[in-house]
């Protein structure tokens, strides 16, 4: 693992490093690059503004890991506002949501979660939109798995997440690529041991063309979530290989990071939604996105310490 990289996710548990992010003057204006904000209407004043650009939108509200009932109900209910906010704003047909299901139950009982997120994919279906699950580290793959099949039962429409840098994901593609099935395909933001995740990031690219290739030979509608130009340009290849049209998959890009290219992509008739994140929970989502990426904790340090 790059040695910034593992500092980043050691930072990313670290309180007195959270209190001095969340209380320098400029983070909340640095923060929002990455984050929609805090409230319901942070979510849908973006969701809007980026749909006019001719994108789409699936949102987080971000929590996760919670051993709470009561936080977890917490969660369902902004999920259930913010879904009724896209319906009454007209944003169903272009915005869905993301959902993690830790934050839902899934450490207190899978059964919980199932429920919670039930509740989730019904509003979602009545507001006239879809549902993907998140997947966090490897000790909850099997178990949101499980839950995702028990959820197609009902919503075919839900979408799962596979991360490129398991070493057990090409297998999963090839399971999951199956008529109507929405799969997003990413590398993955946790810190995992070599036994169950490649630690060179070269293995991890070589990883996401296999399982790339297996979603787009696959039935299913692949999402593929990168913002590698490399990565970009041979799932573009693939794609025209395998006779796969514009519209028969889609790019997915984080919220603030190569604005540009969704745009670039968008013009050229690809399907592009961003992934945008809101809530007051935003530390250790801006701590693995920096991760992911540590060419962004350049930028984030030199505005943490800014006076402008």
């Amino acid at each position: 693992m790059h040695p910034l990289r593992s500092l980043i996710l050691a930072a990313a548990g670290n309180d007195v490093i959270r209190r001095l992010v969340a209380t320098a003057p400029v983070s909340r204006d640095v923060v929002r690059r990455f984050v929609a904000g805090e409230t319901t209407a942070d979510a849908i004043e973006v969701t809007k503004s980026l749909v006019d650009k001719g994108l789409t939108v699936t949102l987080d509200y971000l929590g996760e890991d919670t051993t709470d009932s009561g936080l977890a109900e917490q969660t369902v209910q902004a999920y259930l506002e913010l879904l009724d906010g896209l319906r009454r704003d007209g944003l169903a047909r272009s915005a869905e949501v993301s959902v993690k299901l830790s934050a839902v139950g899934q450490a207190l009982d899978e059964g919980l979660a199932i429920e919670n997120a039930a509740r989730i994919c019904a509003r979602a279906q009545e507001c006239g939109t879809t549902v993907t699950l998140d997947m966090e580290d490897h000790t909850t793959t099997d178990s949101t798995l499980r839950v995702l099949a028990q959820l197609r039962a009902s919503w075919p429409w839900v979408g799962a997440v596979v991360q490129a840098y398991l070493r057990r994901t090409e297998e999963d593609c090839s399971r999951l690529a199956t008529e109507g099935s929405r799969v997003r395909l990413c590398k993955g933001a946790y810190a995992e041991p070599a036994q169950v995740a490649f630690p060179d990031p070269h293995d991890v690219d070589r990883s996401y063309v296999r399982c790339a290739n297996a979603l787009l030979r696959g039935e299913g509608f692949p999402m593929f979530a990168t913002h590698d130009p490399s990565l970009v340009e041979i799932v573009e290849a693939r794609a025209e290989v395998l006779d796969r049209k514009p519209g028969s998959f889609e790019f997915q890009m984080l919220y603030g990071i190569r604005p540009d290219e969704q745009l670039r992509l968008a013009g050229l008739g690809h399907t592009v939604r961003v992934y945008v994140p809101y809530g007051v929970q935003w530390y250790g989502y801006l701590m693995r996105r920096l991760a992911e990426r540590p060419a962004n904790t350049a930028f984030f340090l030199r505005a943490l310490v800014s006076r402008k």
